[in-house]
Formats: structure tokens, sequence, C-alpha cells
């Protein structure tokens, strides 16, 4: 196979539907809108409006609450961090910190902190320093012979 023979496979690209160019397209005049009418129009805007009435989405109630300073935590199964045991991405005999998990990938940003779940198997006895753990994570951690210590979150530096 050449360069010049590259195609992509029939039916994979389709031609713009090129209207309002002449009525021998199918698509002139009009192009496709109709006669007269709001949507007819070019800048129209209908998603919600209904003619002056009430909107749907003003008429119902107001519902439930986001908290604007909650805590945003990092999670992290144990199975997935044994899988980078195993990988060797982390070492098990050092302790493991969050720095340690932010620098092997397991997870991406520290976030407020990180939160170790449960789910999954662990084998490798780790000695674990994070912020959050499940009641499931820490016995799971204990059953396999190592240690999860949870650390309070670090205070922001904005309290001066």
């Amino acid at each position: 196979m050449k360069l010049n023979e590259l195609r992509d496979n029939p039916g994979a690209a389709r031609k713009a539907k090129r209207v309002a160019r002449g009525p021998g397209s199918g698509k002139g005049k009009t192009a496709g809108r109709g006669i007269k009418g709001q949507k007819s129009r070019s800048g129209v805007a209908l998603n919600a409006y209904e003619g002056g009435q009430m909107p749907l989405y003003m008429r119902l109630p107001k519902r439930g609450f986001n908290k604007p300073n909650r805590k945003e935590f990092a999670v992290v199964n144990l199975g997935l961090i044994q899988r980078f045991v195993d990988a060797g991405k982390l070492d098990a005999g050092n302790p493991i910190d969050e720095a340690a998990l932010v620098a092997s990938g397991v997870v991406r940003r520290r976030r407020d902190g990180i939160r170790v779940l449960g789910k999954g198997e662990l084998t490798a006895a780790l000695t674990l320093s994070v912020t959050g753990a499940s009641q499931s994570a820490v016995d799971a951690v204990a059953k396999a012979g190592g240690t999860l210590t949870v650390t309070a979150p670090k205070a922001e530096a904005a309290a001066e």
C-alpha cells in the first residue's frame, strides 16, 4: 500500500449538506426551514422559552444544596494499590504516603487528601499513611499484616 492509495472506508465520510444553493440542490430557497415563523429566522432561542408563560424549570421547586467549601478527596481502592505494588511502581518495603501515591500514578492529584477504600484484594503488607480510609480498608490492611494510619487533612495556608 502506498500513500496515494489510502482511502476511507466506503460510507465513512459524508459530504456536508450545502443548503440555500439553488433549486437544483433540493435545499434551495428556504433551505429546509419552511415558511415564516421564529424558527425560519436567524438568532432563534427556543430552548426553554414558553411564549411568556413561566417556564417549567422555574415553576418547579428548588431542591438540594451544594456545599461550596466541601472537601474533595481523591479516592483509591486497595485493589489498585496492590496492582501497582505487583507492577513494581510502588515499593511495599517503604512507607507509602500521599506523595508516593501521586508520584507512582495511582492517583492524578491529591485534592484535599487521599481516601482509601476497601474494594479489591490486598496481599502485600503495606504501611499506608493517608488522609482518610473506610473501615473495610483499615481491616483489610491489618489482615494483610500492614498498618494504615489516617492523618488529619493539612490546613489551608490562607488561615494566617
